[in-house]
């Protein structure tokens, strides 16, 4: 008969007697023996990269010279902490260590944290910035005006991140403007000497060559922690940015990142984006104010027109009449072509009157008398040129004053087929000073006018008068 066997099989290590653990199995075995060792630790390290999520729990590393611990706070606890952790901040944290399973890592859970100092890094770039600042490479007085309104924008930064598009859609979306990018590495050992040749080699471009010379640049980055902007803390890069002929902006990290190249810039913008801000006006708004200026100028030239209307009105009706301003002098011209006849009447019966003493009188005087008609003959010719001289000086102030009355007379004006209208003694200048019966002065005289009804308006019904024939 056939012999059957029901027991199980062994397997490969029917042999070992160490038992096998699941993956939970082992990592909570670990998590117990971390934790009943490590129940309460305060470790000292420097602060790296701090992350704070929308939960309100905070996670940043602590690291010294050759290790990095993970650490966490939660929400709960964040609020209570004494010091708020930043990067490169040296600190005592206080806490206890356990395990994240889902990781296969270890961590601090922080419950406390004070201050133990200035981290390496931190001590070290201000130690940089300080001697830097010393040679005067941030002062305000060597920084260079960005222009206004550049033709041609040079960035410097990596071609693939999402920095360069920002800047892009930036300036196209503000006024468009050509950009020239010069590609390099942002982070890691190759970054700083990228960052400075770029700068070195945009300045080295002639002006009117066949790759454009830049009329600002701009350096940009995204935020990172301070390992990740090291690069631009570089003294290689300060320098090359220094000594920069073309007015430069720094855009590195975010508005919380500050970095050398930022003091050593002309012009430093929070983010990329405010970068490409800073560096162009916005056209629409060039445009409302072009013609804003070009409305206020119209505006302006023909208030001024009309100020200068009405002033010259003003004038003309505080000047006084032309005929006034010739009546003395007609007056003086009266009396004086009087007296002229009256004396020349009287000079010459004077004369006569001498003469006939003079016929009396015997011969010496008689000679005497011929030499005095001698006299009297030459001033009887000079007495006519002088007298037509002097009339004819009067005829010509009179023609002169003539002609100045004619200009400035409101007769001149009716000649030209304008007329005045009085209502008695008044001059009607508007329809509300008329009257019934008006009196209206032509050029060649007055004439008494009627006023009557205002036309009346046909209706539409009504047929228009038929046109007479001219023939």
């Amino acid at each position: 008969m056939d012999l059957i066997d029901d027991a199980p099989d062994p397997g490969p290590d029917a042999g070992d007697n160490n038992p096998a653990f699941t993956v939970s199995e082992i990592a909570g075995a670990v998590k117990r023996v971390i934790e009943g060792e490590f129940g309460r630790v305060r470790i000292r390290g420097e602060i790296g990269r701090v992350s704070r999520p929308a939960s309100g729990h905070l996670y940043f590393n602590l690291k010294d010279d050759r290790a990095s611990l993970d650490a966490v706070v939660w929400r709960g606890q964040a609020a209570r902490l004494s010091v708020r952790p930043e990067e490169g901040l040296e600190v005592v944290a206080t806490g206890r260590l356990t395990t994240f399973p889902g990781a296969s890592k270890y961590q601090l859970v922080v419950e406390d944290m004070a201050p133990a100092g200035a981290g390496a890094l931190m001590a070290m770039l201000e130690a940089r910035r300080k001697a830097l600042a010393a040679e005067g490479l941030f002062d305000a007085a060597r920084k260079r005006p960005v222009p206004y309104l550049p033709e041609v924008i040079g960035v410097i930064t990596s071609p693939s991140g999402a920095v360069i598009r920002d800047i892009l859609h930036r300036l196209r979306d503000r006024f468009p403007r050509r950009v020239v990018v010069w590609p390099v590495a942002v982070q890691g050992q190759a970054c700083a000497p990228e960052v400075a040749r770029a700068i070195a080699g945009f300045n080295a471009l002639p002006a009117g060559g066949p790759v454009p010379r830049p009329d600002v640049l701009i350096v940009a980055r995204g935020g990172g922690s301070l390992e990740d902007l090291w690069g631009f803390n570089e003294e290689i890069v300060v320098r090359a940015a220094a000594a920069s002929t073309i007015p430069l902006i720094s855009a590195v990290g975010h508005e919380t990142d500050t970095t050398l190249i930022d003091h050593a810039a002309d012009l430093r913008a929070p983010t990329p984006t405010a970068a490409a801000e800073l560096a162009v006006p916005v056209r629409a708004e060039l445009l409302a104010q072009v013609a804003g200026l070009g409305g206020r100028l119209t505006t302006g030239a023909a208030q001024g027109v009309q100020r200068r209307r009405q002033r010259l009105a003003d004038l003309s009706r505080a000047l006084p009449r032309p005929e006034r301003l010739i009546e003395g002098a007609v007056q003086r011209l009266d009396q004086v072509a009087a007296r002229l006849a009256v004396a020349l009447r009287g000079g010459q019966q004077a004369r006569r009157l001498r003469l006939a003493r003079l016929v009396l009188q015997p011969a010496a005087l008689r000679q005497r008398l011929r030499g005095e008609g001698r006299t009297l003959q030459g001033l009887a010719a000079r007495l006519a040129p002088a007298l037509a001289r002097r009339v004819a000086e009067r005829r010509a102030r009179v023609d002169s004053l003539a002609r100045v009355l004619g200009s400035l007379s409101y007769t001149g004006t009716l000649a030209r087929g304008f007329a005045v209208v009085r209502a008695g003694e008044r001059i009607v200048t508007r329809a509300a000073y008329a009257a019934p019966l008006m009196e209206v002065e032509f050029a060649d005289g007055r004439v008494t006018v009627q006023a009557g009804p205002p036309p009346r308006r046909p209706r539409r019904d009504e047929a228009p008068p038929e046109q007479g024939s001219l023939l």
